[in-house]
C-alpha cells in the first residue's frame, strides 16, 4: 500500500531561498531512490514551505528516512529553520474516481 508523507518546513525570517537551496538537491537525490513516486516542494501562503511524498510502501519509506540523502538534508538545515520540521504519514481514504480520488 503506498504512503503519502507530508513535511512542513517553517524556515527562519529571510531564510525561505536558503531552505528551498537546501532542499534542492535532496529532491533530485530521493528521485532516483527505491519506491519514491513522488517528492516535490511547495510553497505555502504563510510562507512555509510543503514537501509531499508518496512511497510505494511503508518499508521503503523507513529505509529512506534512515539515508544518506536525509542525513545531510538535515545537515543542510541546520540554523535555517524557526521551528522543528512538522512531518505526517498520511492514509488515503479514496472518493471518486481511482485517477483524481487518492494521490
Amino acid at each position: 500500500m503506498t504512503v503519502v508523507v507530508t513535511a512542513m518546513f517553517t524556515p527562519k525570517e529571510g531564510a525561505f531561498d536558503d531552505v528551498v537551496a537546501a532542499l534542492s538537491p535532496a529532491i533530485a537525490e530521493v528521485h532516483d531512490e527505491p519506491g519514491c513516486m513522488l517528492y516535490a516542494i511547495h510553497e505555502a501562503p504563510n510562507g512555509q514551505i510543503v514537501m509531499i511524498e508518496k512511497w510505494e510502501s511503508a518499508e521503503l519509506l523507513d529505509a529512506h528516512g534512515a539515508g544518506e540523502p536525509v542525513k545531510r538534508l538535515n545537515a543542510s538545515l541546520e540554523g535555517l529553520l524557526a521551528e522543528p520540521v512538522e512531518v505526517t504519514r498520511l492514509a488515503a481514504i479514496p472518493a471518486g474516481t481511482s485517477a483524481q480520488g487518492a494521490l
